[in-house]
C-alpha cells in the first residue's frame, strides 16, 4: 500500500480532500470533486480523498484543523491550500494554472 508520502510525490499534481462524514460542506464538495476529476486529464491530475476521522494522524501532521480543507500538492511540494468550499471552476483555474 502506497503511503501520503508515495501519493503526493507523483509526477501528476495531486489534490487532496481532507473531509469528515459528518460534515455537511464536505458532502456538499464531494460531487464538486467528482466532476472536476471527469474534466481534468487524469494522466495528470490525481484527486484523494481523506477522511479525518480514520487518518487522525496525518490530519494533526499536515495541520488540518477544518473541514473540508483542500491542498495541492506538485512534485511532493505543497502549492495551495484552502479550507472551505470551491467552486468547480475555481478548481479548473487552479489546476489549469499548474498543468501549464
Amino acid at each position: 500500500m502506497s503511503t501520503f508520502n508515495d501519493l503526493i510525490r507523483s509526477k501528476e499534481l495531486v489534490l487532496v480532500d481532507f473531509s469528515a462524514e459528518w460534515c455537511g460542506p464536505c458532502k456538499m464538495q464531494a460531487p464538486i470533486l467528482k466532476e472536476l476529476a471527469s474534466q481534468v486529464p487524469t494522466d495528470k491530475v490525481k484527486i484523494i480523498k481523506i477522511d479525518v476521522d480514520r487518518n487522525q494522524e496525518l490530519a494533526a501532521r499536515m495541520n488540518i484543523s477544518g473541514v473540508p480543507t483542500l491542498v495541492l500538492y506538485k512534485n511532493g511540494q505543497q502549492v495551495w491550500r484552502q479550507s472551505g468550499m470551491m467552486p468547480l471552476h475555481g478548481l479548473k483555474q487552479l489546476i489549469n494554472s499548474y498543468l501549464n
